[in-house]
């Protein structure tokens, strides 16, 4: 073939000389393969040219299609795939130990009254299993306020503070209680947005729940979804607990399990 219809950057026995020789769509498809961390941290920096690619957002939707991040839903309502990629590849549940498996560890117990809080098994007496098969134990509490908590900090979560500023992702909290069948109990959850100084800026507080004596035991979920609240958030207080409202001894309060705080895009 004439020099004239060789690829660009090429020409009559010469060798490529650089990636970036190669089309763009097949340095994307190649950078794709990369690591996040490795693209903003290493191939952005190498020179303008990279740095144009790395930011383009074919790219971070490719690495979207690449990791099952992606469905064809989402094109209309995703403007910035990085950091859609970036919220996906993040998304986990920040609350550590949620359902008794490593005993009290990560919990801040801060209040333990009655006979103190204890763990059980699934699904305990006069009580039902939780749907979840994973799950096999949960937190109880007894005939005085039971309350623990944490403390999650975004920043040692890989949340940075612009993130949080600039894209607001949602924030959803789920929390799953039941009560024993033969006892009345009341349940309580708190969760916290709070600034670099502890301040709350935003707050999910519902009424309390109580439970009537001979209820169905079943286990229910409490959730709430965090959106378009103020900038500044760097930590988040989760906490929950309640007491039986019959006062027996023992542990005839609400049972607590599965808690979870996670962080995904705004789609």
């Amino acid at each position: 073939s004439s020099p004239s219809s060789a690829p660009r950057g090429f020409s009559r026995g010469s060798a490529m000389t650089s990636v970036l020789d190669l089309p763009e769509d097949v340095v994307v498809e190649l950078l794709s393969l990369l690591p996040a961390r490795d693209l903003l941290l290493s191939c952005r920096l190498v020179c303008r040219q990279w740095r144009f690619v790395v930011d383009l957002n074919t790219l971070w939707k490719r690495k979207c299609q690449r990791e099952g991040f992606y469905s064809h839903s989402l094109d209309r309502s995703v403007t910035d795939w990085k950091i859609f990629y970036l919220l996906c590849s993040l998304k986990r549940n920040l609350i550590k130990n949620p359902s008794a498996e490593e005993n009290f560890q990560h919990w801040k117990i801060d209040r333990n009254e009655g006979d103190r809080w204890k763990i059980e098994d699934m699904p305990g007496a006069h009580g039902t299993r939780i749907a979840d098969p994973n799950i096999h134990k949960y937190f109880v509490t007894s005939y005085g306020p039971c309350f623990k908590s944490q403390l999650i900090s975004l920043r040692q979560e890989g949340y940075w503070n612009q993130l949080m500023d600039e894209k607001r992702p949602e924030i959803l909290v789920r929390d799953w209680y039941a009560a024993r069948v033969d006892c009345g109990c009341r349940y309580e959850l708190s969760v916290k947005l709070l600034s670099e100084d502890y301040l709350v800026l935003e707050e999910f507080h519902p009424e309390p729940v109580v439970i009537e004596q001979w209820s169905d035991g079943l286990w229910r979920e409490m959730s709430h979804t965090f959106r378009n609240y103020p900038a500044g958030v760097r930590y988040i207080l989760f906490q929950h607990g309640g007491q039986d409202t019959q006062f027996w001894a023992g542990w005839y309060g609400i049972r607590l399990t599965n808690s979870s705080v996670t962080i995904g895009p705004q789609t």
